[in-house]
C-alpha cells in the first residue's frame, strides 16, 4: 500500500458538447475558477488545470489568478491564495496531461466524469480505493456544457458513475460535480499526510 495516489483535475472547456450535442467551446465561468480550486485545495488536489482554446479568455483566467496569487488579494484573503495557487491555465487537455507528466514522472490515468449514465462505469469507492493504494497519478477530467466530446471521453481509460441526487432532475454545475466528487473520493483521507 503506496496511496494517497498524485490527484490532479482539469476543468476542459473544448470539445464540449451544447444541448444539441454539437461541439462546441464554451466560456469560462469566474466561480468555476474559485470553487473548483477551493475544492480541490481542500481535498489535496496537487493541480488544477482550467483548459481553454482561445488566448484571451485564458488571459482573463490568468489575470483572476494573478489577483490572488500576487495582488491585493493575496494579502487581502491568504485562503484564496492558498486555492488559487493550484491552478494553471492550459491550452487543452493534451497540456494539462503533459504538465502532470513532467510534475509527477509518469503518465496519469485519465478518468472522465459526466452526469449521464454508461455501461460498466467506475463507482466512487473503486475509484477511492485506487487513489489510497497506489502513487500512480490521476486526472479527473470535467467538462463544461452538455458534457465532454466523444473524443475526450474514448481518450479516458474509465468514466465515473455519475452524481445521484433523490429525484429524476440531474443537472448539477460542474463546479458542485467536482466538490462533491473530491469528497466522495478524498474524505476517508481527512487527517493523513
Amino acid at each position: 500500500m503506496t496511496g494517497p495516489a498524485p490527484l490532479y483535475v482539469v476543468l476542459v472547456h473544448h470539445p464540449v458538447l451544447d444541448r444539441d450535442g454539437a461541439i462546441v467551446t464554451t466560456s469560462i465561468t469566474n466561480l468555476d475558477v474559485h470553487d473548483i480550486a477551493r475544492s480541490a485545495r481542500t481535498y489535496g488536489v496537487r493541480r488544477y488545470f482550467v483548459a481553454h482554446p482561445i488566448p484571451g479568455l485564458r488571459a482573463l483566467v490568468e489575470r483572476i489568478v494573478a489577483h490572488w496569487r500576487s495582488g491585493w488579494g493575496s494579502r487581502y484573503n491568504p485562503s484564496r491564495f492558498a486555492a488559487m495557487s493550484l491552478v494553471e491555465v492550459v491550452h487543452d487537455l493534451d497540456q494539462a496531461i503533459a504538465a502532470v507528466e513532467q510534475d509527477s514522472g509518469r503518465m496519469p490515468h485519465l478518468i472522465a466524469t459526466s452526469a449521464k449514465s454508461v455501461a460498466g462505469s467506475l463507482p466512487f469507492p473503486a475509484l477511492a480505493h485506487r487513489l489510497e493504494t497506489t502513487d500512480e497519478p490521476y486526472l479527473l477530467v470535467f467538462g463544461t456544457g452538455y458534457g465532454l466530446s466523444d473524443d475526450v471521453l474514448s481518450r479516458c481509460e474509465a468514466q465515473l458513475e455519475p452524481i445521484r441526487g433523490t429525484g429524476d432532475y440531474n443537472h448539477l454545475s460542474v463546479r458542485a460535480a467536482a466538490a462533491i466528487a473530491l469528497d466522495r473520493l478524498r474524505a476517508n483521507q481527512q487527517g493523513k499526510p
